[in-house]
């Protein structure tokens, strides 16, 4: 089931979040967030953005949101995608249907184009991006440091009309 966020969630979400933190590089985060860091994260995307997760057995095993891509005025038109699945819940299709839901959402709104920011490699991103229809538009090289090592993005973008 996908529903939107309840504050309820946090604590299982920052659960699945900070799990990437401490052992992958997918998120540029580098020491776990506080409930109150990730609940003021939250807090401002769900203002403007869907924010939804998705619930298996009343366990939240994952989640997706859209926000702000960039701050200045020119930018409200973007929307940054963003998907986590629990660790031990990969292989069930829950990035896609997740995915599937939230681009059906900003598709209702008055946005324009939406961005996958990928640390790369990630054959499994990459993959669940180019499935809807996202096309690589940018790599940018070693912008990311983390675990002793430079990481490179990889921008996808869809346009939502």
């Amino acid at each position: 089931m996908i529903r939107s966020f309840h504050k309820n969630d946090l604590k299982e979400l920052l659960e699945i979040y900070n799990y990437y933190v401490v052992n992958t590089s997918v998120t540029f985060d580098i020491e776990p967030l506080s409930i109150e860091t990730f609940s003021d994260k939250v807090n401002r995307i769900k203002t403007d953005y869907p924010f939804l997760v998705y619930l298996e057995n009343n366990e939240i095993l994952g989640f997706a949101y859209g926000s702000r891509f960039r701050p200045k005025p020119a930018y409200d038109f973007v929307v940054e995608s963003t998907v986590y699945v629990g660790h031990n819940a990969h292989g069930k299709q829950i990035g896609t249907k997740l995915y599937a839901e939230l681009l059906q959402q900003l598709k209702q709104t008055k946005l324009h184009t939406v961005l996958g920011v990928l640390t790369i490699p990630n054959d499994a991103s990459i993959k669940l991006h180019e499935k809807f229809g996202f096309k690589q538009v940018a790599n940018l090289e070693e912008v990311g440091f983390k675990f002793g090592k430079w990481h490179n993005v990889g921008i996808w973008q869809l346009k939502l009309v």
